[in-house]
């Protein structure tokens, strides 16, 4: 199956790119509200499922053994800009857990906020394994493993016992097999398990309601979504995607971006998860994606629909602030509305 345009790329009013992808809607019961494309082809969720692999963090009493708040969980959820609070966080964590960014195994790039990233080479300082936007989700990682007393070292690795649980609890949470027929290894070394877009709605929409999850499950899992809705910034930074669609609409939407193209989202008032796919990898056309699904739920209060649809889909402007062209939905996205 070839998947349609979902999104195009004006100039001059003339289409200059277009990209193709999926979409996957589910509700909490797994029947499906719509499905764009080829829904069934696995994909690596990346960085988008990071908020299911910090259930144990909660699910274990780390996270309340450690004096974990918000702020904290939304950074175990997080692919971080690694601006200085979102670095100082994740070494407080560690701390926490009598541990410092030696821990870590994520490996170190420089912050993807170029603020951030000018502010540590203006000061002589180098970037550390802190400011890889996975920190937060591996400082989570480590306070798990030494609240539950599993030994940290190489805790990246496919073998060790922690993240076997991490496999166990993504298979139950989405109800597709996590084994090594379809691993991979993410950019911060950790397995990452292809699966069927399906899959990952069909997760999503269990978090948002609890439906198929245990009790403690379906709690930590409300616990860590409204973490998340509630410091934003944490869960992604200045300008981001992630952090303007949440704000747009406080405490009613959980979003994650994750790598090449993926978007997955969570509405707990209307019981759904989404789950996104761009064929060719861009993260401009989740985006755009994500934000006209969204739009559309709250389709009946225009000025909401309108600030969410406006991250995703909006004009684009040269150096000099010139208008030359847009984002815009195409294809069924462009007629497309998902009604309760």
């Amino acid at each position: 199956m070839t998947d349609p345009v979902l999104v195009e790329v004006l100039r001059g009013g003339i289409v200059e790119s277009v990209h193709r992808g999926a979409v996957a809607v589910y509700d909490g019961d797994g029947h499906v509200v719509m499905e764009i494309g080829d829904t069934a082809r696995p994909v690596f969720p990346r960085s988008a499922v990071k908020a299911i692999q910090a259930l144990p963090l909660v699910e274990s009493g780390a996270a309340d053994a450690c004096g974990f708040g918000d702020r904290e969980l939304a950074l175990a959820c997080a692919s971080h800009s690694g601006e200085p609070a979102h670095a100082e966080l994740a070494a407080s964590m560690l701390a926490r857990a009598g541990l410092d960014e030696t821990a870590l195994e994520c490996g170190t790039h420089w912050p993807s906020s170029q603020a951030a990233t000018i502010e540590l080479a203006r000061s002589g300082r180098n970037a550390s394994a802190l400011h890889n936007n996975c920190s937060g989700k591996h400082s989570g990682f480590l306070c798990t493993c030494r609240h539950a007393g599993l030994a940290h070292r190489g805790y990246v690795t496919a073998g060790h016992p922690f993240q076997k649980m991490i496999a166990e609890t993504m298979s139950e949470v989405t109800g597709a097999a996590h084994g090594a027929e379809n691993r991979g290894t993410d950019g911060c070394s950790i397995p990452t398990y292809a699966i069927p877009l399906a899959s990952l709605a069909r997760g999503f929409a269990r978090m948002a309601t609890g439906n198929g999850l245990p009790p403690k499950r379906a709690a930590a899992a409300r616990r860590l979504m409204a973490a998340c809705m509630a410091e934003p910034f944490y869960v992604a930074g200045t300008g981001r995607a992630c952090t303007r669609l949440m704000e747009a609409a406080p405490g009613r939407i959980f979003v994650k971006t994750g790598a090449e193209g993926v978007f997955c989202a969570a509405v707990p008032e209307k019981g759904l998860g989404i789950a996104v796919k761009c064929d060719d990898g861009a993260g401009r056309a989740a985006e755009a994606v994500v934000s006209q699904l969204l739009a559309g739920l709250f389709a009946d209060d225009v000025a909401l629909a309108g600030r969410i649809a406006a991250v995703g889909n909006h004009d684009m402007t040269n150096w000099n602030g010139i208008e030359v062209g847009s984002v815009r939905p195409a294809g069924p996205l462009s007629r497309t509305f998902i009604q309760d």
